[in-house]
């Protein structure tokens, strides 16, 4: 079947949702993943919002905002922004997705500020709750664009810790577990550093590597990314008809 790098993206990250996770969803295709996964192999997965919305099923309509009343309907509960954190703190969330601008070859995400050729800084929104999200989930997966300059060696600013010094101390636990991104899905090794585990389909090798900012390491495993199922992309064409996120 035909399918838009957007729906192979979700497709990839719906299989990183375990049945039992509480998954940190967030919006755009982090939202319809944990849709598909919990319409395929995932149906004991919790969903919860950074307003505060916890969710045992997916919302009955597309959601384009996380306020939105479809999302309030049905919830297992509504819980005050404070609370909906303090999941983090407790250790409660075992997965959450993240977006940034950059990610670099640790998995430190870049969402604070970037720069061009010139020095010139741009000045980005930040953390809001990505930080909590990196540093206290027991995973997290990392979805963006696959361009040279959004996938350096180092982040211009870590926003959000992937691998690095800190995971020895508080932070031991958790740590990026993939980065999805429009060409390839990228793992990390026990020393932390990412390689490429697939390539999607009508994407190389070379051209994942010529695309990257530094020399990313190949894994001998390395092959091309299974394509959304048909029941993957009934989950997805079902909930989002218009495409409004994976067109």
């Amino acid at each position: 079947m035909d399918y838009t790098a957007a729906e192979l993206m979700v497709a990839a990250a719906a299989r990183e949702i375990r049945d039992d996770d509480v998954v940190f969803v967030g919006m755009r295709l982090p939202l319809v993943a944990f849709v598909v996964a919990k319409h395929t192999h995932a149906p004991g997965a919790i969903g919860v919002f950074e307003n505060g919305i916890l969710r045992d099923a997916p919302a009955r309509e597309l959601l384009f905002t996380m306020s939105d009343g479809p999302n309030v309907t049905g919830a297992l509960s509504c819980l005050s922004m404070l609370e909906c954190m303090a999941l983090l703190q407790r250790g409660r969330v075992s997965l959450g997705f993240l977006g940034a601008a950059e990610v670099d070859r640790h998995g430190n995400l870049n969402s604070t500020e970037v720069g061009d050729p010139a020095g010139r800084m741009t000045r980005l929104p930040g953390s809001g709750g990505a930080c909590d999200i990196a540093a206290l989930s027991r995973r997290f997966v990392a979805l963006l664009d696959h361009q040279r300059f959004r996938l350096p060696g180092k982040v211009h600013y870590v926003t959000s810790p992937g691998f690095g010094p800190w995971r020895s101390g508080r932070l031991g636990q958790g740590g990026p577990a993939a980065v999805i991104t429009t060409r390839a899905v990228l793992r990390f090794s026990a020393a932390g550093e990412a390689y490429l585990h697939s390539h999607h389909p009508g994407t190389s090798i070379e051209e994942v590597l010529a695309n990257t900012g530094w020399t990313l390491p190949v894994s001998p495993q390395v092959h091309a990314t299974p394509p959304p199922t048909r029941p993957e992309l009934r989950a997805m064409r079902s909930y989002d008809r218009q495409g409004f996120w994976t067109r």
